[in-house]
């Protein structure tokens, strides 16, 4: 709700309803068993129940949405294998697809999943705001960097204005997946040095050493919601 660029953003109006209404619609169609939207404000709280949505209000001073979701879990009483899959209240036009591919990475050994993408333009292999994650044979987080990795030491010594031939970095998609008993465990784990320098929560997962499987996608998943600009273009989808 205080967002600086796009105050109020989980209740702008998308088509006739809030937009975290209508992530929360998306959601569903992922074929989740149950879809509850987790919150620190009445409003939202209000606006879902007007619409028939399930929401929990959670404490305010959780520092990150893992925390918070972790604490709506176990107010559900879910049991410890249940998949809990963390959508962003800001992708009203999120892949319930992706939503579900991710939370099938979810195995006995792997308790927290995320998604990726092939990154196609050079200037998002080189910008910080875009995170890069680089996998092991099996699929599975080895590092997540604001940094270009993997890096091309020869291609890059040529050029940095193409991206290299056969060269396919991986651009990671803020979605993520986790056992229940996982989850529950998250809040106590010891915060790394490395979360703190890349500002990459994930990270400590990995610095736990956890294993974190990476579903990836063919194409980039639509654009969220942090702008004016997005907001337009979301809601010419709506009105379409």
């Amino acid at each position: 709700m205080a967002s600086t660029r796009l105050p109020n953003k989980p209740l702008a109006d998308l088509g006739g309803k809030p937009m975290v209404v209508r992530v929360a619609e998306r959601a569903a169609l992922s074929g989740a068993t149950q879809v509850v939207v987790a919150t620190d404000h009445a409003d939202i709280l209000a606006a879902c129940r007007q619409h028939g949505v399930a929401a929990q209000l959670t404490r305010a001073d959780h520092p990150s949405g893992t925390d918070r979701i972790a604490e709506v879990a176990a107010a559900l009483k879910l049991p410890p294998e249940a998949v809990v899959v963390n959508v962003q209240g800001d992708e009203p036009l999120i892949d319930p697809a992706l939503i579900a591919a991710t939370a099938r990475c979810i195995a006995a050994d792997v308790p927290m999943a995320t998604a990726a993408h092939p990154i196609a333009e050079v200037a998002e292999v080189f910008n910080p705001n875009v995170v890069k994650v680089v996998l092991d044979k099996a699929g599975r987080a080895l590092y997540f960097s604001r940094a270009t990795i993997p890096w091309h030491r020869d291609g890059f010594a040529n050029s940095r204005e193409v991206l290299p031939s056969a060269y396919a970095p991986l651009r990671h998609i803020g979605l993520y997946a986790y056992s229940n008993a996982f989850l529950q465990n998250y809040p106590r784990l010891e915060v790394s040095p490395l979360e703190q320098i890349e500002a990459l929560e994930q990270l400590r997962v990995l610095w736990h050493g956890y294993p974190i499987a990476v579903h990836v996608t063919d194409s980039a998943p639509a654009a969220g919601v942090d702008t004016p600009e997005d907001l337009d273009r979301v809601r010419q989808h709506f009105n379409d």
